[in-house]
């Protein structure tokens, strides 16, 4: 009876069907869109923040530092809050128009939780870009330079290739964390069509008053997170052999 119990609740076969196929559709295809989104502009970012905090210029070092410091200091909830939420009260407040993101219904539905989930990504990311720069013989930087390279050109042709050779098996590490962390998106509310995993297994949980959507949301996760997970391992251990 007890067993029972737990299996419709926690494993109803009706409403696995119905999430069909739309928690693959909808939830799963646009977790991977604002995976991918906040990956792509955080690395940006995040190398942009590592060249600064390297920097022997202080303007650009301190500020650098104080951003990857800071936002990596709070809660990425907090971030999300305070740009899906935050920025817009702000810019009424201080404009008195009606903040509307760019690129229209797009936009709207996925830049406010890319925005944030970007910023909180770069502020790690610049971190281990920073580490993987630093890990390059210092000789490679001399010898570029001996070869009449200015620093800007050996850094881009020279040190930032071998650096990010190295750090692939954190930056792997970091898609898959962020690819998780898509989940306190769901904070924010979204658009119709712009529900990731969370946010539609929440909804079939709230109509259904049933534990199955997270069930079946939690699997979704799983699904995408556990290759990738194997992939940071795989890439760990290549990258250990090649260093001996």
């Amino acid at each position: 009876m007890i067993l029972a119990g737990v299996g419709k609740e926690f494993f109803n076969g009706k409403i696995l069907r119905e999430m069909l196929p739309g928690v693959i559709t909808e939830g799963m295809r646009n977790t991977v869109v604002y995976t991918a989104i906040a990956f792509v502009a955080g690395i940006a970012l995040g190398l942009v923040l590592a060249l600064g905090r390297i920097s022997r210029r202080s303007w650009l070092r301190y500020p650098a530092a104080t951003f990857i410091d800071v936002v990596r200091g709070l809660p990425a909830l907090l971030v999300i809050i305070a740009i899906g939420y935050g920025f817009p009260i702000a810019y009424k407040g201080i404009t008195g128009d009606i903040w509307r993101w760019p690129l229209g219904s797009f936009g709207s539905k996925y830049l406010p939780g890319c925005f944030a989930l970007s910023l909180v990504a770069a502020a790690y990311m610049a971190e281990s870009i920073r580490a993987g720069i630093e890990a390059v013989p210092k000789g490679q930087m001399e010898a570029a330079r001996s070869l009449g390279m200015s620093h800007g050109t050996a850094m881009r042709k020279v040190i930032l290739p071998q650096a990010f050779r190295i750090i692939i098996p954190p930056l792997t590490n970091e898609l898959a964390a962020l690819f998780k962390d898509t989940s306190l998106i769901a904070i924010l509310g979204v658009q119709v069509g712009g529900r990731e995993i969370l946010q539609y297994a929440r909804t079939f949980q709230n109509a259904r008053s049933n534990t199955t959507p997270l069930v079946a949301g939690g699997l979704a996760y799983l699904v995408i997170t556990i290759p990738l997970l194997q992939l940071v391992a795989y890439l760990d251990r290549r990258s250990k052999e090649g260093s001996r």
